[in-house]
């Protein structure tokens, strides 16, 4: 089966865009025109492969031929710039990665070699709940998830363990957890949360305390930095990786509520098994770094 270049263009724009109409503008088309190839690549298929919606998505097969062709397009763009004479001409990878990784790791131990390949970083950043889902529809070409299992073509590669500690500062401790962290007082006390995707706090309340979701008060900030500050600020307690506890100005302040008792989340990396060289390089150097970075996770680690 041979594809249609404009009609995978236009199909990759509606998703990236989310609506015919947006993609028609960033391919300078009609909305009819552009309707109109992404039905013949649809008729070609035999298969729907978008669901017309608000915002349009990706069916099933859709998202087979989307990754695909993302896969594809970045092996094309490695091939070119040596063909070029230029085996160090750009190349943009899209990932997607939690924050906590990408704030305490991913970057500060990849940014060397990133520079030293000339890789373009299009990165997603969602919940590790929820990263595998960028990776299944096409979106990315490899995910740090906490999923173990590799999808089809797919492989999976065991990382580590981010340790997350629950915590809050000094003057919170004396306001709200004067004689520890308990049931009644864990009820009152504001807690903070990444976003409504992270069940970190909620699970480790439920676990030790038995209180279910929405059982007590909850800021949402959904930004690393201003969330870490939130909560040396006192505005509540929530959970940090130890190593971004080690790397905070004034972590010693912070107040470990329940140090016996750490959340170990095991990370994955997730990749294509065919990728381009630069891909793979990209991947061995993520998963060598993580491994330095991050608390082993025996069952899973070789």
């Amino acid at each position: 089966m041979q594809f249609d270049t404009r009609q995978c263009a236009a199909l990759l724009a509606v998703i990236d865009s989310g609506s015919f109409e947006a993609a028609a503008q960033t391919l300078s088309l009609t909305a009819s025109a552009l309707s109109q190839r992404v039905r013949a690549l649809e008729i070609q298929f035999g298969a729907p492969l978008l669901v017309r919606s608000r915002p349009c998505h990706a069916t099933p097969a859709g998202q087979r031929l989307v990754q695909h062709l993302r896969r594809v397009a970045e092996m094309e763009q490695d091939l070119a710039g040596e063909f070029a004479d230029q085996p160090g001409a750009p190349v943009s990878i899209a990932l997607a990665v939690n924050a906590d990784s990408l704030d305490s790791w991913v970057l500060p131990t990849l940014a060397d070699f990133l520079i030293q390949e000339n890789i373009l970083l299009d990165l997603c950043i969602d919940d590790q709940e929820h990263t595998h889902a960028l990776l299944e529809s096409g979106m990315v070409l490899g995910c740090i998830s906490v999923q173990p299992k590799a999808m089809r073509a797919c492989q999976a590669e065991a990382l580590g363990s981010m340790r997350y500690q629950a915590v809050a500062s000094t003057a919170f401790c004396a306001r709200w957890f004067p004689q520890g962290m308990q049931r009644d007082s864990a009820r009152l006390a504001p807690v903070l949360s990444f976003n409504r995707k992270d069940k970190l706090q909620s699970q480790f309340l439920l676990d030790h305390f038995g209180l279910p979701e929405n059982a007590y008060p909850c800021h949402h900030i959904p930004a690393t930095a201003p969330y870490n500050r939130a909560v040396a600020l006192g505005l509540g307690w929530g959970m940090i990786p130890e190593l971004m506890l080690k790397q905070m100005a004034g972590g010693a302040e912070l107040v470990r509520l329940a140090p016996a008792h750490p959340v170990d989340v095991a990370l994955y990396w997730h990749s294509w098994k065919v990728r381009s060289p630069r891909l793979a390089r990209l991947s061995a150097t993520l998963v060598s770094n993580a491994r330095k970075a991050l608390a082993p996770d025996h069952q899973n680690l070789p």
